[in-house]
């Protein structure tokens, strides 16, 4: 039990952890890891895709990140290879795997995790379209809110979205972000 205590107060470093991409742009009050695994979970939740394994989806939208509540956000502008990135975060969830033991949550969290880095499953897409265009959502709504422009956040998803519903997503939100623009 107290493994399982001591899993859970770690992971409420993902609450408390601001993404460092908005406080490097100077973000007043950014988001927490959490804050975007959670809307993530929510669009996964949104996608009528009878293709996908939806739940599985969610699951891995609210897993993906989770290797952060022990090594932090790190982008790539932080001078940290990415496959330093990955073992880093890999280890992470490998202590996550010791402190909740050989159960059937743990191996699922651990699962969920490799397979969204391994990015190989239509889920797995799915989850890093999602992943990508949430940024893109709050990029857009902390150029309203603290009326800064945050081109580069937009110019390194352009193009990069592959599932067709994120597809239109995008581009009704290029739409606003256009409006926007235009007041």
């Amino acid at each position: 039990m107290s493994n399982i205590l001591r899993f859970l107060h770690t992971i409420e470093n993902l609450k408390r952890t601001k993404r460092t991409g908005w406080l490097d742009n100077g973000i007043k009050q950014p988001e927490s890891i959490a804050d975007h695994m959670h809307r993530m979970s929510i669009m996964a939740m949104l996608i009528d895709d009878p293709k996908l394994n939806r739940d599985k989806c969610i699951k891995m939208a609210m897993v993906h990140d989770l290797g952060e509540a022990i090594v932090g956000d790190i982008t790539p502008h932080a001078g940290v290879s990415k496959e330093d990135k990955f073992k880093m975060e890999e280890n992470a969830m490998a202590q996550f795997k010791e402190w909740l033991g050989d159960t059937e949550a743990a191996n699922e969290i651990v699962s969920l995790w490799h397979e969204y880095e391994q990015a190989q499953t239509p889920e797995a897409l799915l989850v890093k379209d999602l992943d990508k265009f949430e940024m893109i959502v709050q990029a857009l709504e902390y150029e309203k809110s603290d009326a800064k422009t945050l081109q580069s956040f937009f110019d390194s998803t352009q193009g990069k979205f592959k599932h067709p519903i994120v597809k239109q997503w995008a581009e009704a939100l290029y739409q606003e972000r256009t409006a926007h623009q235009s007041k």
